[in-house]
């Protein structure tokens, strides 16, 4: 009787824990977080040490490069546990810039440039002139280019890398993604200059991040689309990113009207003109893409 209880003990323990091939989602995702934890925090007095007196451009491109080196390590540890690699996370180096990298970037400087049109239809948008000449066009273009790839690897392997994956496992893609970009949206709420339409907003980013990657197999198009949106808004146009407009833009542009249209002070993120531009390049996207090809459940080898 008893060693009958204890085997039914062990299990109910091992269905807890394990599913039919593996550790059940929830856990792992557990332990990546946990590794996350001691890696922010095992080198946060060092870091703090390291840019004690550095300005806020050093020590933005500092935490970006950090901050994805430590999911990027995360990452791999996971994949040696559960025999995967990065690649099934989303991020295959051997496709690093190639074409759907670029054909991102053409739908998200598309996707800034329609909205920043129709709202010019609108009235609420105006553009003011050349701000910048000479050397400093391709310097400050190529500078802007450099942050945001970096922004666009970083937020999306951490948004939508290996948790969107294990979740998927456990949930479902879409369930997952619908996580995926309620956090991404709230990640947004500690920008000064936010409100609740440019985080919706960002939340409608990271659904519409999910189905490129859901389309496309892996992280790229999402990368560049990211990228190109970014380095549009705060170089090309010289528009508020979340309240902030940043030195070395390439356009004087301006705003006016009702906040709800032109976005106030957020920027054209702010504006419901954007939700509409994203659900349509959302829509075309997905008559351009038909196939589903993420996530590959199958372990290499």
């Amino acid at each position: 009787m008893l060693t009958a209880q204890a085997s039914a003990n062990r299990s109910l323990l091992r269905r807890v824990f394990f599913g039919a091939t593996e550790l059940r989602s929830g856990w792992r995702l557990l332990i990546f977080l946990a590794l996350i934890f001691a890696l922010r925090n095992g080198s946060s007095q060092a870091l703090r040490q390291l840019l004690r007196g550095a300005d806020t451009a050093t020590v933005f491109l500092v935490n970006e490069v950090l901050d994805f080196l430590f999911f990027l390590l995360a990452s791999w540890i996971m994949g040696r546990l559960e025999s995967r690699n990065i690649a099934t996370y989303g991020l295959p180096w051997r496709r690093m810039f190639r074409l759907q990298f670029w054909q991102g970037v053409f739908v998200g400087f598309a996707s800034i440039t329609v909205l920043l049109v129709v709202m010019r239809g609108f009235g609420v948008f105006h553009f003011a002139g050349i701000a910048l000449h000479g050397a400093d066009v391709s310097k400050w273009g190529i500078l802007y280019a450099f942050v945001f790839v970096l922004v666009g690897l970083r937020e999306e392997f951490r948004d939508r890398g290996y948790a969107l994956f294990t979740l998927s496992t456990g949930v479902g893609f879409w369930p997952a993604a619908l996580i995926s970009a309620a956090y991404f949206g709230y990640s947004h709420h500690t920008n000064s200059g936010e409100n609740w339409i440019g985080l919706c907003n960002a939340g409608v980013f990271g659904l519409f991040a999910c189905l490129l990657l859901r389309r496309t197999g892996d992280l790229w198009m999402p990368i560049g689309a990211h990228m190109a949106f970014d380095w549009g808004e705060t170089y090309f146009y010289g528009v508020a990113d979340s309240g902030h407009v940043a030195p070395g833009h390439l356009l004087n542009t301006s705003s006016s009207g009702p906040v709800w249209l032109s976005g106030g002070t957020v920027g054209p993120e702010g504006s419901l003109l954007c939700t509409a531009v994203l659900v349509i390049a959302a829509v075309a996207c997905a008559f351009w893409l038909p196939t589903a090809k993420y996530p590959q459940l199958n372990r290499p080898g």
